[in-house]
């Protein structure tokens, strides 16, 4: 960890909410005069789309799972690496996974493939990594030891799989049983490198439809904001003021002594006023505790 150049990881699966969060954290950054290297996690998978598909088909045939949740797929020595160096340093080298053609086509290339890697800008103020992997424990590897604010996007899991199904056919072009069947093949890795991470992290947000999800595989849409609610979990912080984020947030309730429950449609609102302070004192001190 760093004082002279922090590091922020939002963390969670995609489909999770980490854009919003991405957001919510660049309104900040421009209000407190921060110039952040913006990183998403995705540029530390080992493999192109294609490449990826080959060792899916790979592991199948061994009798085996492959996923981006999992080791094989991601570079976790070359992420710890980075963040250790941003830390020390505030330099490093960073690309771009191309999810989509509007991605792809200002680098003139094809989706699911990465751009040349390049340099940081030497004049940022402090890192911003959102992704799969920010408080990630591997063996002898421990990226979260070097994370300044970790904080889960953690949504219940019926929600997750219905927001990666929709995004996944309408935004990328699969179709929904090649999302199922990623579903299924990533569950091993899943539990086995993401769910650990939200141990770790510093706070939690996690939304809850007040919805049936019953079955995420048959849903047509995506419960709104208004239809959930969102459950914020605080780990080893003495300065949090509840009170007036109690007074601030209507609706909003201790459901634990670290445990705050906040309506879904004030999430964007609720996310500034706890980060805010948190942030500040993190730019000050270098820690949040």
């Amino acid at each position: 960890m760093s004082s002279k150049h922090p590091i922020i990881a939002v963390t969670g699966s995609s489909g999770a909410g980490t854009t919003t969060t991405s957001e919510v954290f660049a309104h900040l950054f421009r209000q407190l005069h921060q110039r952040a290297a913006f990183i998403e996690g995705d540029s530390f998978h080992r493999y192109t789309r294609p490449e990826m598909d080959i060792a899916i088909r790979k592991a199948r045939e061994q009798g085996r799972h492959i996923s981006y949740f999992g080791a094989e797929a991601n570079d976790f020595q070359l992420l710890h690496d980075f963040f250790k160096e941003y830390g020390e340093e505030g330099t490093g080298r960073y690309r771009r996974y191309l999810h989509t053609f509007d991605d792809a086509v200002p680098y003139n290339q094809m989706p699911g493939t990465f751009t040349p890697w390049q340099e940081l800008s030497a004049d940022t103020d402090l890192l911003f990594y959102e992704g799969l992997h920010g408080g990630v424990v591997w063996e002898d590897i421990n990226v979260s030891q070097h994370v300044d604010l970790l904080i889960g996007m953690v949504p219940i899991v019926n929600l997750e799989w219905i927001q990666k199904l929709i995004r996944d056919t309408t935004e990328r072009g699969h179709s929904r049983e090649a999302v199922q069947e990623s579903i299924v093949r990533s569950m091993d890795d899943y539990i086995n490198y993401i769910t650990p991470q939200f141990s770790r992290t510093h706070i939690n947000f996690q939304r809850v439809p007040t919805v049936d999800t019953s079955n995420p595989f048959s849903a047509k849409s995506i419960p709104s904001a208004d239809e959930s609610m969102l459950v914020v979990r605080f780990r080893g912080m003495k300065n949090i003021d509840f009170p007036y984020l109690l007074q601030m947030i209507d609706g909003s309730f201790m459901s634990r002594i670290d445990t705050m429950v906040v309506p879904g449609g004030k999430i964007g609102f609720a996310m500034e006023l706890i980060l805010l302070p948190i942030l500040e004192q993190l730019l000050q001190t270098g820690s949040v505790r």
